[in-house]
């Protein structure tokens, strides 16, 4: 069965195309600057090299007509007909408490899909084009959504609400959901796969760290905690979004600025976080260049970033009575070993011990980095969202047949 995954973005679209008799995947890429001047379509051809392609894509539904045509293409295609295409797995941001798990897609999903789009209002209109594309293009294609959130759905009433007055939550949905849950099912589960050891007996924490950024508290098989919450800001320091901040702060800033809402979003989303405390860049290599060259901004952001790491580890942990396996993922979870590294010093109080020669260099590879003598393992598991979508919609075809 040939499935392929999309993942659409206000002006982007990223896609894999997966055969998974075998798990392969036959062809991947993704669109830029859709509706925009300069469009492109980047992709990986047979020879795994890097190819980009220009074209104006004026919307959503001609920038997957043009994947289409590229998957179909004599030269960098990899099938004869798109109707080779057995169904296609979506990435959606936001399901709210309406979806604990991947469906279907049908007219009532889509309306509640819908329904949720007040809660990621740049991202749920953006999916829902490309499952209307889809059906446009390829009638009657079997569609499945697979949310970010519905992973932490098992939390409890306690860890999700927050306290503010219970009408909010009642009115507005206002409260924890999380995201990256795709992600940090995949590798909380390939870990134990890896190890050899049941799902459903451990306590996990993984950690999602990259440009963006979250952490998730996984006991005997269920999300119970994460660190991200209505919105993607809360939690860790992240590439541009502030992470945990007093609510009280934003209100003076907001009065002191002459802010409104709009502004305040803007600033916390996209002008905050490591390039706003670094004042240098979002990206990690730059800042650990800035680091070696003694720049004091730098290591200070070094350190509140490691720190907000260590201390959402050490709250899960003591959430759980414990931690069995702490994963890392996420581009610099997976290739930033000195944050590794840095995380994990002076936790052995708790068990975990890093096995520092290991750790060094380590990126980008499934790999156990404790120490033999660390009661807590401690891995690298690089994620697979796109995998996880494929497979989800693999399993609920089969489970209609």
């Amino acid at each position: 069965m040939k499935i392929l995954v999309l993942n659409c973005g206000s002006s982007s679209i990223k896609y894999k195309l997966f055969d998974m008799t075998s798990g392969a995947v036959m062809a991947q890429g993704g669109i830029e600057k859709i509706g925009l001047p300069g469009a492109f379509l980047k992709l990986t051809d047979k020879d795994g090299q890097k190819k980009i392609l220009e074209k104006e894509i004026p919307g959503h539904q001609e920038g997957i007509q043009f994947i289409l045509s590229v998957l179909t293409d004599a030269t960098y295609g990899c099938i004869k007909d798109y109707k080779e295409i057995d169904a296609v797995g979506h990435r959606v941001v936001h399901g709210g408490e309406k979806f604990a798990s991947s469906v279907l897609i049908d007219k009532d999903v889509i309306n509640k899909v819908i329904e949720c789009s007040d809660l990621a209002p740049l991202h749920n209109p953006a999916n829902l084009k490309g499952i209307d594309a889809m059906e446009a293009l390829i009638p009657g294609i079997p569609q499945v959504a697979v949310f970010d959130t519905a992973f932490h759905q098992t939390m409890p009433d306690y860890a999700y609400m927050y306290g503010l007055p219970y009408e909010m939550y009642t009115k507005y949905g206002v409260r924890r959901y999380g995201f990256h849950g795709t992600s940090h099912r995949y590798v909380s589960r390939r870990a134990c796969e890896i190890l050899g050891v049941p799902y459903e007996e451990q306590r996990i924490i993984t950690a999602h760290v990259g440009n963006g950024g979250s952490i998730a508290a996984i006991d005997h098989g269920k999300c119970v905690d994460t660190s991200m919450g209505l919105t993607p800001v809360e939690g860790l320091l992240m590439g541009t979004r502030c992470g945990d901040v007093d609510a009280g702060a934003l209100a003076f800033i907001m009065e002191k600025e002459n802010m409104d809402g709009y502004g305040m979003s803007d600033m916390i989303n996209k002008k905050s976080g490591v390039a706003g405390l670094s004042g240098i860049s979002s990206d990690m290599r730059e800042i650990d260049a800035a680091v070696a060259a003694g720049n004091p901004r730098a290591i200070m952001t070094l350190n509140v970033y490691n720190y907000r790491i260590k201390k959402y580890i050490g709250a899960y942990a003591a959430a759980m009575g414990g931690c069995d396996i702490l994963v890392w993922t996420g581009g610099v979870g997976e290739n930033q070993w000195q944050t590794r590294r840095a995380v994990c010093e002076n936790m052995e109080y708790m068990g975990m011990k890093i096995d520092v020669e290991k750790n060094e260099g380590m990126r980008g590879e499934e790999m156990v980095i404790s120490a033999p003598d660390s009661k807590v393992t401690i891995m690298v598991v690089p994620t697979d969202e796109e995998y996880m979508i494929a497979s989800d919609t693999l399993h609920i075809l089969q489970g209609n047949q």
